[in-house]
């Protein structure tokens, strides 16, 4: 689970594999596999960084190299 942060500044977790896409428009727009959009204070960069650290502590990628 990643650690994300709500517009009116509440954390929440937010397991990556079910994001879809993620939207700027300008606000950053997580759109999840379930259709639901969840917008957040993080840009895009965080978030992907964010993802990659969490693939990397469970092993993810040691099954796609």
């Amino acid at each position: 689970m990643i650690e994300l942060t709500k517009l009116d500044g509440t954390t929440f977790y937010v397991n990556p594999h079910q994001i879809e896409y993620i939207e700027c428009n300008p606000d950053t727009t997580l759109v999840m596999l379930s259709g639901k959009r969840l917008i957040v204070l993080e840009d895009y960069d965080t978030i992907f960084k964010k993802i990659v650290d969490y693939r990397r502590l469970i092993g993810a990628f040691k099954n796609e190299e």
